[in-house]
């Protein structure tokens, strides 16, 4: 971990920790999982494809009882939900989830939590043995407005956006790098990629040297090759 104040590690570190909490954009660990800066334009986009239907006092209920969200990640949420904005430290504690053996367990329910946009990191708290740890509030609670801009987006449309910025970055790529990095199924990706295709914003059935199976480019990118 860069640690020299001069470092650029440090400093975008700093930054971004700074930042927590003042609405600038969304910050938390969403695709495969790690850190992830979102818009806030685009992050409705990111909601409608959550499991989070309005309410939130009752959607992870929902999900737990369908055996979707483990009783640590119930307990967890159930705690912020209860007592509000709470650091690490507070969190497992009040979640019962401090014995040694729970470390993995803790981590991995805050990952699903964060990953389904149930909770956030809103802060940072000098807390702990390392005098840092991040202060965690409910998502629908920090961004209120959120859950309503998503209620107006299908999963079809959401699919398609977050598709269209994707190969916006990378130009082009295969199914699945699309699965491995927005962790949908085979059947809705290639769904969505089809849409694209037909709507002539990608073009499919490309290859690439040296690379077996089907890609997928912008067509601009592709026609611009043509010529």
């Amino acid at each position: 971990m860069a640690d020299a104040h001069d470092d650029p590690g440090h400093i975008t570190w700093g930054w971004k920790d700074s930042a927590l909490g003042k609405r600038q954009w969304y910050y938390a660990k969403v695709l495969r999982r790690k850190a992830t800066l979102i818009s806030l334009e685009i992050a409705p986009y990111f909601y409608a494809l959550s499991e989070n239907y309005g309410s939130p006092t009752e959607d992870h209920i929902i999900a737990y009882q369908a055996g979707r969200l483990t009783l640590e990640a119930k307990q967890i949420y159930d705690v912020i939900l209860e007592k509000g904005p709470l650091h690490t430290i507070e969190l497992r504690r009040a979640a019962r989830l401090t014995n040694k053996g729970s470390d993995a367990i803790f981590s991995r329910a805050l990952d699903v939590l964060q990953a389904d946009f149930k909770v956030l990191p809103v802060g940072v708290a000098e807390a702990g043995s390392w005098h840092y740890s991040f202060i965690y509030d409910l998502t629908a609670r920090h961004y209120p407005n959120l859950p309503q801009k998503a209620q107006q987006i299908s999963e079809a449309e959401a699919r398609q956006k977050l598709l269209e910025l994707y190969f916006a970055a990378v130009g082009a790529a295969q199914l699945r790098d699309v699965l491995r990095l927005f962790g949908w199924s085979s059947e809705l990706s290639q769904r969505a990629l089809t849409r694209l295709v037909n709507g002539g914003q990608l073009t499919g059935g490309l290859t690439w040297p040296n690379q077996p199976g089907e890609w997928f480019a912008l067509s601009a990118l592709e026609q611009a090759s043509a010529h």
